[in-house]
């Protein structure tokens, strides 16, 4: 982890690699290209801490920033975050939490989707076919989600709490796991060998730690709100029209 990569090659590299157990197909990409999305203003979030987060919808392929919010049910629709180092030490990017609502801010008595729980337990994958993507760099992390019934046919949103963290730390507090339906038994994503920290996955997760506070303090950690979304029966996709991905973010 000691070289520091720039954001461009982060996610050339996500995308000239072959994810094999995701039935994503390699892409070849011409010299010197760069993503759309990484253009200035697509998708930057608030800096926190001399940092920068980036959350943003990708399309299925995982080819290109999402030309539509209308999903079809059950389809996946990949919801890539990353902090920019810039010349910070290398930090590893977390989903703490994440759950999808109908509405742009939540409240008290918000109707949620749980999605990711447990400080970074991906539920989705447990019931559903969501799993987290194979990094290529520790500051960038892809959930790869299986669209949902709920809020059908209404406008959507991803809430999520993002935490920049020590790559050489990982605890019950601080991971990312899904659970893989063929060894059944969660796994953590950065390394497999360590999944026991994952076995929480299925109570209640240790959210202590000596570390937290010192780090989280500094502006390390940073909520994002991505959407509206709009998730319909392919049978009713017709009947609405698209508008445009949005991202907002709240303290």
């Amino acid at each position: 982890m000691g070289t520091q990569l720039s954001l461009d090659v982060i996610v050339v590299a996500l995308f000239a690699t072959t994810v094999a157990n995701a039935g994503i197909l390699s892409t070849c990409i011409p010299k010197g290209w760069i993503p759309p999305f990484l253009n200035a203003g697509s998708g930057v979030a608030e800096g926190r801490g001399g940092l920068k987060f980036h959350m943003l919808l990708l399309n299925e392929r995982i080819t290109a920033v999402a030309e539509t919010n209308v999903i079809p049910l059950g389809s996946f629709m990949p919801i890539w975050a990353t902090v920019a180092q810039e010349s910070h030490q290398p930090l590893l990017l977390l989903m703490e939490e994440c759950v999808a609502a109908t509405t742009p801010e939540l409240q008290a008595n918000s109707n949620v989707y749980p999605i990711i729980t447990n400080k970074g337990c991906l539920l989705d994958s447990e019931k559903g076919n969501s799993m987290f993507l194979q990094r290529y760099h520790s500051s960038a992390i892809t959930l790869y989600l299986q669209s949902f019934k709920f809020g059908l046919g209404e406008e959507v949103y991803i809430h999520c709490k993002l935490l920049a963290w020590d790559p050489e730390v990982l605890s019950e507090s601080k991971k990312a796991c899904h659970y893989v339906k063929e060894n059944e038994r969660w796994e953590l994503l950065d390394d497999p060998m360590q999944s026991s920290i994952c076995d929480c996955c299925s109570r209640t997760c240790n959210t202590c730690s000596k570390r937290g506070d010192e780090w989280e303090s500094n502006g390390f950690r940073h909520t994002s709100v991505l959407g509206p979304l709009i998730i319909m029966d392919p049978s009713q996709q017709n009947t609405h029209n698209a508008s445009d991905v949005s991202i907002a973010d709240q303290d």
